[in-house]
């Protein structure tokens, strides 16, 4: 039986994010609110690779790479029909994902579990 902190089905994320310490903090609050970190990225060709061999659930993209837009990434996202949110600290600029969910930097546990939940049940 599921509980409110504990999804009835343990979705698996992907974490892009080329910050070591936001990546860190991200993969410890996504398993405190019972989801499983199945990869990491820190830059676009790690995020690329990920998105062919991993498997999982949902993605959370950090906009900004050290300076490249994660738009290749969103666009691989999109051919393979697996949703993401968008994190970043400003407007994540790409007009073609502007529907996309977003969090913005800094935010709390209980935003992340809400976008969370909220993009994987609309996926």
């Amino acid at each position: 039986m599921a509980t409110e902190a504990q999804p009835a089905k343990q979705a698996k994320l992907l974490v892009v994010e080329d910050d070591v310490l936001i990546r860190m903090l991200l993969a410890d609050m996504l398993g405190e609110i019972g989801y499983t970190v199945a990869a990491e990225a820190a830059s676009i060709d790690e995020a690329l690779e990920a998105t062919r061999n991993s498997d999982f659930d949902l993605a959370l993209l950090d906009v900004d790479l050290k300076g490249r837009s994660v738009s290749a990434v969103a666009d691989a996202l999109v051919v393979r029909d697996i949703g993401f949110i968008f994190v970043t600290g400003s407007d994540h600029g790409l007009f073609a994902y502007r529907d996309r969910p977003t969090l913005r930097k800094p935010f709390q546990i209980d935003a992340l579990k809400r976008c969370c939940t909220s993009a994987l049940s609309s996926h």
